[in-house]
This record gives structure tokens, C-alpha cells and sequence, in this order.
């Protein structure tokens, strides 16, 4: 009787039919960028035991230096610029083969959410239960928040990958003038809310900064980046205008928000984040021929393969798992908890920290990795485009829904059932409306 297959040999059988032009340091840069959230978010959070209860600490508020570290951590910049080549190439082919815009998209909103709501239905019961049981409204919410923060950055992408139509068709027409439009877009605005006061339309730049970056892998995917030197020279002019902002301007050192201060780089974005995603492209793109030629093992190979093929699961259940070991700390009395973030001893103690967090994560993969592989019924459908009032509709409460969980908390502090029961339909009408129904065949091509 055959042995059965291992997670590493189900790896290793898919790197080998990777076909030989396929760049694999776009795959390498997703699992890196993933991986790196996924390590910032469990150095930040940092929950501390003080006068018997537990205090919700953030390592960059408690070490002020550490916030230099986000430079490093705060990574999105990177999964927006691949999210930008891998969309390029695969809205291109399906141009090719005579494709519509329904099809390709609802494919990819579907490949998305699917394993979101998983999540969202655990935590919801979760919340719900908790409740009933009498566990104290704040935790409730806190814990639900904090383990459904990752979901905010899929609201945004979806979004861009939405008009990825119109802005492919503005880089064929313009090429890097279509980036430097948007990126003096996203200057205009933070001259609107920094200088002239202007209320809420800093939320702009959800789009401009993250659709500018989205450009960049399209500039990558032409071949813009291809002379090492030159991505180099963006690296460095992205470097030098994310210094003199800091040093000069009124931005933060922290590329995320801290608490107290009046500025959030992040949330939303500013032009020192988008100035950080221009060096983290030029960087990361100087470093591609050597790269490439290291991804030619196929140990390191099926190592990003393996990581790619639970990469979502990874991202939406990391945070999770840190709240599991830090229930489990406080249901101990708060064993290891009575350390204070940033001393020697905190330190000290995070690889211990971090081989719980893993331990935790590995039966999260194991059960909710499958949502990322859709069915052979899924594959059927994504290949049948759904009417578009349904996608569009579908993706706006998807959005909608995945924002406002990692804004407010899924979970309530007055009502009966302690859940905040639309942000919860947001998303499962929105998916439902993609997702089921009678099928029709669109064929208005686009572009």
C-alpha cells in the first residue's frame, strides 16, 4: 500500500510542474511579504499582566525605537506590487483567449473570500457564545477585533483588483505616467488634509497610495524594473523621500498606527507609506536575478510552493492564534504575562512566545487550508460569469462587511446576542450573491 502523501511531497510534485518561464520570485515575495506581516503583528501586540489584570500593550507605544522596525515589517507595499504583476499577466491572458471581465473576477473574488468565512462564522460564535456565557463584553470585543484586523487589507485589495480593467488600460496608454498621476493624486490629498484641514477625504488615499503601488507590478511585469541598477536608483529615491518626510515633514517614523499618536501612516495611508513602497520595490526588484537563480532549487522552490498553497490561511488565522495563547496565558493566572514589553527578559522570551503562536497556527492551517483549494464544482462555476449587478453588488458588501469587522468588532457591548449581527451579513449576503443563483452568461468584453 502506497505511503500517503505528505504536505511537503504534495509541494515538491506541484514546484516540478512549474513551468520554466513562470517567475517564481513573484511567488517568493507573496509568501515573504505574508510571513513578515504575520511576524510585525506578533512582535506589536504585546499584552502585559499589570495590578492583576491584563493590559493591551503596543510595543511600538512602549519602545519608541522599535518603530523604525516597521520600515522593515510593514510590508503591504510588496503584496500590492505582486498582487499588480500576477493581475497584469492574468487579466492579459484572459484578453487573449477571448475572456470577459465576469469571468476573471469573479474567479478571483471568489479564490478571496472563500476562506474568509470561516473566520468570520468561528468568531461570530465566538462572540455570540461568549456572551451567553457571561465572559465580559470588552474581551469579547477586544478579541474579536484584534483577530479579525487582517481582513481590512482584503477589503482595500479587493477593491483594486476590481479596476484592474481601467488602470491596465491606463498603463498601456501611459505606462509610468499612469503611477505619477496617481502618486501626486495621493500628494494632493495629504497637502488637503495636513495643510487645509479638509474632514475625511484623507480616506482617499486607500486608493491612490495602493493603486499607485499596484502600477509599479505592472511597470514590473513590462519589464520596466529588469536592469537591476535601475530598480536600485527607485529603491534609493524611494529611501531618500521617505527620510526627508519623516525628518523634515509631519509623517510619523512608523510606517502603522501607534497608539496616541495624532498621525497614522497607515490607516489611512500617506505619501511616506507610498514613498516606503517605492523603495521596497526598487530593493526587492534589484535583488530579482539573484533570487531567480536561487529559486532554481527545488528545495528552496517547494518550500515557497508549500507556503503559497496555505498562504491565506496563514494571514487570516496568525492573529487567532495569538489570542488563544494569550487566553490560555491569563486562564493560567497570567503566566508569562508579568514580563514588561521591551525588557531584556521580553526578548528573551519571545522565541518561546512565537513556538506557542506556531503551535497554535498549525491546527488553524490544517483545518481551514482546504477553503483555499476550490472544488472542482467552484472551478465550474468561476469559468460562468455571474450577472453583474450580483458582482458588483456581492463585492461592495463584501468590502463594506470586511472593513467595518476590523473597524469596529464583529462582536457588541449592548444587545441581546452581543454580536453586531449586519457587520456579519455584510459579507455572507455579499459572498452569497457571487457565490449561488442561477448563472448567465455575460458577453460583454472589455478593454
Amino acid at each position: 500500500m502506497p505511503d500517503k502523501p505528505t504536505l511537503w511531497s504534495r509541494a515538491e510534485a506541484l514546484a516540478r510542474q512549474a513551468p520554466p518561464e513562470r517567475n517564481r520570485y513573484v511567488d517568493f515575495l507573496r509568501a515573504f511579504s505574508i510571513l513578515a506581516v504575520v511576524i510585525g503583528h506578533w512582535l506589536v501586540a504585546a499584552p502585559y499582566m499589570e495590578n492583576g489584570a491584563v493590559q493591551g500593550g503596543h510595543l511600538l507605544g512602549i519602545v519608541p525605537w522599535t518603530q523604525w522596525l516597521t520600515w522593515g515589517f510593514q510590508v503591504m507595499p510588496i503584496f500590492f506590487l505582486v498582487g499588480g504583476f500576477s493581475n497584469y499577466v492574468s487579466w492579459a491572458a484572459t484578453r487573449r483567449t477571448g475572456g470577459t471581465y465576469a469571468e476573471w473576477f469573479t474567479g478571483r473574488l471568489q479564490r478571496l473570500v472563500n476562506p474568509v468565512l470561516p473566520l468570520f462564522l468561528i468568531w461570530t460564535l465566538f462572540a455570540l457564545f461568549g456572551t451567553v456565557m457571561g465572559v465580559d463584553r470588552e474581551i469579547v470585543r477586544l478579541a474579536a477585533q484584534l483577530a479579525l484586523i487582517p481582513v481590512w487589507f482584503l477589503a482595500v485589495y479587493l477593491m483594486v483588483a476590481a479596476v484592474v480593467p481601467w488602470t491596465a488600460a491606463l498603463w498601456r496608454r501611459f505606462g509610468l505616467g499612469s503611477f505619477w498621476v496617481l502618486a501626486a493624486g495621493a500628494v494632493a490629498i495629504d497637502a488637503a488634509t495636513l495643510a487645509l484641514h479638509v474632514p475625511y477625504v484623507n480616506f482617499l488615499n486607500f486608493a491612490f497610495v495602493w493603486l499607485a503601488v499596484h502600477q509599479l507590478g505592472y511597470a514590473w511585469s513590462e519589464g520596466v524594473f529588469e536592469r537591476p541598477a535601475r530598480a536600485l536608483l527607485w529603491g534609493l529615491g524611494g529611501l531618500a523621500a521617505l527620510v526627508l518626510l519623516v525628518a523634515l515633514g509631519p509623517y510619523p517614523v512608523a510606517m502603522i498606527g501607534v497608539p496616541g499618536e495624532p498621525l497614522s501612516n497607515s490607516m489611512p495611508p500617506t505619501v511616506a507609506l507610498l514613498a516606503l513602497g517605492i523603495a521596497q520595490t526598487g530593493f526587492a526588484l534589484a535583488l530579482q536575478p539573484a533570487a531567480r537563480r536561487l529559486l532554481d532549487d527545488l528545495r528552496l522552490w517547494t518550500g515557497v510552493v508549500l507556503i503559497n498553497g496555505m498562504i491565506m490561511t496563514i494571514y487570516l488565522w496568525h492573529l487567532t492564534a495569538f489570542v488563544a495563547i494569550m487566553v490560555g496565558a491569563w486562564l493560567l493566572g497570567g503566566v508569562g504575562l508579568e514580563v514588561m514589553p521591551g525588557t531584556p527578559a521580553w526578548w528573551l522570551a519571545r522565541p518561546v512566545w512565537f513556538a506557542l503562536y506556531i503551535a497554535a497556527l498549525v491546527p488553524l492551517i490544517l483545518l481551514f487550508a482546504r477553503f483555499e483549494r476550490p472544488s472542482r464544482q467552484v472551478l465550474e462555476r468561476e469559468n460562468k460569469p455571474i450577472p453583474g449587478w450580483r458582482l458588483i453588488a456581492g463585492l461592495l458588501l463584501i468590502s463594506a462587511g470586511l472593513a467595518a469587522s476590523a473597524v469596529f468588532s464583529i462582536a457588541s457591548p449592548l444587545g441581546i446576542t452581543g454580536v453586531r449581527l449586519w457587520i456579519v451579513a455584510l459579507p455572507l449576503i455579499g459572498a452569497a450573491l457571487v457565490r449561488f443563483g442561477p448563472v448567465h452568461d455575460l458577453r460583454r468584453r472589455m478593454g
